[in-house]
């Protein structure tokens, strides 16, 4: 398997008690993971204090929170959320919700 190249679908998966979550690079300055919710799953409203992060929406739609926002997001969709912002989703949908996701690394 390549350390600069990967394809989303060799890291899907699912759990039935919650969602799933796999990574695919992890360097110094940034961590790219694939987040897989089925149909009913959700990643609760959370914030990083000190971290921003996006979600790229593959396949799927989700209820997507950001502060005091909340919306529907599809595919090819991006969803941002800086530092210290509360975000979360929910799989609403009848299909798999996949999302590429991004997120700078804690500071040490």
């Amino acid at each position: 398997m390549s350390t600069t190249i990967a394809h989303y679908q060799n890291f899907t998966g699912a759990k039935a008690d919650k969602f799933y979550k796999a990574t695919l690079f992890t360097g110094q300055h940034l961590m790219i993971g694939l987040n897989c919710l089925e149909p009913g799953q959700a990643q609760s409203v959370h914030q990083h204090g000190d971290q921003d992060k996006f979600y790229f929406v593959i396949e799927g739609v989700g209820l997507f929170t950001v502060g005091e926002e909340v919306t529907e997001a599809g595919p090819g969709h991006v969803v941002w959320a800086a530092a210290g912002m509360p975000h979360g989703v929910e799989n609403r949908g009848t299909e798999r919700l996949t999302l590429l996701m991004g997120i700078a690394p804690a500071p040490s």
